[in-house]
């Protein structure tokens, strides 16, 4: 009962400090920034479809408040992007990320909360700029006085899922993206009874949604065990003994989570969201755009597996998998120390990624596509993405609490 009731106290703490930052970051998401009048801002936003989008996109649901954490953890996760970019195109990052020590993890940090600062200062910008047309009594102090609002907010956001983190359940940042996505389901609950759907669409839907999770989960648990053994086993016991070992290493399906989807939509959607925005001249096509919705979709695949590969390729690196096995003094059965198992994890790598990217392009796609082709909007908030992020975040939290209970059971047994 010892046990337990720490634990139960632990788990507790963990939820409050989580659950305190949550509820205060969602209050200063309607603290309106001073100087903006929102009625005309919300006028406007009602008769201009691009401007909801842009609204929705930074606020996560349809309030139509410029509030002090509207950028929300977005600038932070466009940064986290970057910086895994540039850590698989500049080997001296990379070696020090790879080195593992305190000082490296804590420079890499600072270049991310650096990237961060950058990526807000520019969003802010250009939400102010884009009030200009909005607000009737816009001016350049009160510009000024936005960006410094939501940048700041933006930092203290990514300070406050630092400290979930660290103190509280789960990973911050993807906490904070998950509340977002289930701050739309009210929103989504509501249009789908609104639509008079008849009961074979309904079941339709559901079996999509329970069948794309079936498969997100497959996807986000999935691994491709190698056997290892070391060379103690290898000297002590026979042939058989260390086929049977219980060392392996996981190469899972999908290393690179949603990255692939994220890039593929910066690709695709940024051109047409910059012509929303009436920045490019309109020109007219001979052919009708809509007809062209099956090569986006195509195009959509095709980006997805091609990002899935490149991303996977900057996670794991086969030689220095096969240097740190060399340098444990583990092998893999059959297979020689060196070049040989770099050459053999680099194939095994690439059907494994090849696999994982299929499956996530075929999840991802095949629900969107059928939603574009029949014109159905029920479930509009509700993407393969987003049930990926909440499948992705309950697995996390899941293996998380289990951590804490066994670390828990560990300390007590050898104290």
């Amino acid at each position: 009962m010892k046990i337990n009731k720490e634990i139960r106290t632990i788990l507790l703490n963990r939820f409050l400090v989580t659950f305190g930052i949550i509820l205060f970051i969602r209050l200063g998401t309607f603290l309106p920034v001073p100087g903006v009048n929102h009625s005309d801002l919300a006028f406007y936003i009602q008769t201009h479809s691009v401007a909801k989008n842009l609204i929705s996109t930074f606020s996560g649901d349809n309030t139509f408040v410029i509030g002090l954490f509207t950028l929300n953890i977005f600038p932070y996760i466009n940064a986290s992007i970057l910086v895994q970019l540039i850590l698989g195109l500049s080997p001296k990052l990379a070696k020090l990320q790879k080195e593992g020590d305190l000082a490296g993890r804590r420079s890499i940090n600072r270049l991310t909360r650096f990237i961060t600062l950058i990526w807000a200062i520019i969003q802010s910008v250009g939400l102010a700029i884009y009030l200009r047309q909005i607000l009737f009594d816009w001016n350049y102090t009160l510009a000024f006085e936005i960006i410094v609002w939501l940048t700041t907010g933006a930092m203290i956001v990514l300070w406050l899922s630092e400290i979930i983190t660290d103190y509280g359940l789960g990973n911050g940042a993807s906490l904070l993206i998950y509340i977002n996505i289930i701050s739309n389901l009210p929103n989504l609950m509501k249009t789908l009874i609104s639509e008079n759907l008849t009961i074979f669409a309904e079941l339709g839907f559901l079996l999509l949604i329970f069948g794309s999770l079936y498969g997100i989960v497959f996807l986000q648990e999935g691994v491709r065990s190698i056997p290892l053994i070391s060379s103690k086993q290898l000297t002590q016991g026979s042939g058989q003994d260390y086929v049977i070992s219980n060392n392996y290493l996981p190469l899972r399906f999908n290393q690179a989570g949603v990255m692939p989807i994220i890039l593929t939509t910066a690709v695709l959607v940024v051109p047409n969201y910059i012509n929303g925005l009436g920045l490019l001249p309109k020109i007219d096509l001979p052919i009708n755009l809509t007809s062209l919705s099956f090569i986006y979709w195509i195009g959509y695949f095709a980006f997805i597996l091609v990002f899935s590969s490149f991303y996977s390729t900057i996670v794991l690196n086969p030689k220095d998998i096969s240097d740190q096995l060399q340098k444990m003094a583990v092998t893999i059965p059959g297979i020689r120390p060196g070049i040989q198992t770099t050459f053999y994890l680099k194939q095994v790598m690439k059907r494994v990624t090849l696999l994982g990217a299929t499956m996530l392009a075929i999840i991802v796609t095949i629900p969107n596509f059928i939603e574009s082709t029949l014109n159905i909007t029920s479930l509009n908030g509700l993407s393969t993405t987003s049930l990926l992020i909440l499948a992705g975040v309950v697995l996390d939290l899941v293996r998380e609490v289990k951590n804490i209970y066994y670390s828990n059971i560990y300390n007590n047994m050898y104290q």
